[in-house]
């Protein structure tokens, strides 16, 4: 499998990454749903949703704001950097469910975040967007310009993935010679349909995780191991002579 699944690296011109919270996990930033996951401590639909946010905006900022204190005290992984590094032999692109930024902080020219990004806001109201700087001195906070509540940027339960960025996810999906699914459980939808995009167009799937997920039997190459120590071996590959 080794030899074959080298092979398959050195003759793929495009790759992309679809990565979830396994490979921020090793940067010290909780998972959702492994064994010591949020969603064992808190109910997700009390604090990740448009319901819970319409009957506590404080509380979720609070939670947020939490969530973005730790992120910030986070750095990339041995992992995101693996996958920065590869860009100097390769085309690539990621593709994340992750909302932490640090694929970009690593040095990912071309990443794709579906699920949107903590340090975001949007109005509930109006069109407005922007970036956090220093914490809110007032939670929930209110827009400059029609003074509704702001939101966190991200994709909640229930809702939707921006139409736009879902298709250039699934464009690039159905582009690549060789998809690396890194950290992810794939029970969340529609991220976990992308490999199909990528199987479509023949290219071969590699799955990195410590345990099986549900699709771990249709993928080309399964690597059993965390994602710094998959990423660190896969793009080793790539310093040997061609």
């Amino acid at each position: 499998m080794i030899e074959n699944l080298e092979n398959t690296l050195k003759k793929a011109k495009k790759f992309v990454f679809l990565t979830g919270a396994g490979i921020s996990q090793e940067s010290g930033i909780s998972t959702f749903r492994g064994k010591e996951g949020l969603w064992q401590k808190y109910d997700p639909m009390k604090l990740v949703s448009a319901q819970a946010f319409r009957d506590d905006p404080k509380l979720v900022w609070s939670w947020y704001n939490d969530r973005r204190r730790k992120i910030l005290a986070a750095k990339p992984n041995a992992g995101h950097v693996a996958i920065a590094n590869l860009q100097n032999h390769r085309e690539v692109s990621v593709i994340t469910q992750n909302v932490d930024g640090l694929h970009h902080i690593a040095g990912s020219r071309d990443v794709i975040e579906i699920h949107g990004n903590i340090f975001a806001t949007k109005c509930t109201k109006c069109d407005f967007r922007g970036n956090i700087g220093d914490e809110f001195s007032d939670l929930p906070p209110s827009c400059k310009i029609c003074g509704s509540y702001l939101r966190p940027d991200v994709v909640w339960f229930g809702e939707s993935i921006k139409q736009d960025v879902w298709k250039e996810a699934v464009k690039r999906s159905m582009a690549c010679d060789v998809m690396i699914i890194v950290g992810t459980s794939l029970v969340v939808s529609p991220a976990n349909t992308l490999h199909f995009y990528a199987k479509n167009n023949q290219a071969a799937i590699v799955d990195i995780n410590p345990e099986n997920t549900p699709f771990s039997y249709e993928m080309d190459f399964s690597i059993r191991q965390t994602a710094v120590e998959g990423l660190s071996r896969l793009i080793s590959i790539f310093e040997s002579p061609f």
